[in-house]
């Protein structure tokens, strides 16, 4: 697995994308409410991706936010550094 998400990607992620999910579940869906506990888990997804620098989503088209692949053609990440 090879990392395919970015400083700033992963910098959104945890900064932005996580405390607006949580924000979300804790004032505006009622507590304990499916929606609420959907926006819970997209945070915690959001911060485990960004921790790991891997996102799955991005593998099916082929993105990729980190400037290592993208200089190295597309053949990995800090892995193959060497």
């Amino acid at each position: 697995m090879t990392q395919n998400m970015g400083t700033l990607d992963r910098g959104l992620r945890v900064l932005v994308a996580a405390p607006a999910l949580a924000a979300l579940g804790f004032f505006v869906f009622t507590p304990g409410s499916v929606a609420s506990i959907i926006a819970f888990g997209l945070a915690g997804i959001m911060v485990a991706t960004a921790a790991i620098g891997f996102c799955p989503l991005y593998v099916l088209p082929g993105i990729s936010t980190c400037p290592l692949r993208a200089a190295t053609g597309g053949k990995g990440g800090a892995a193959t550094q060497g």
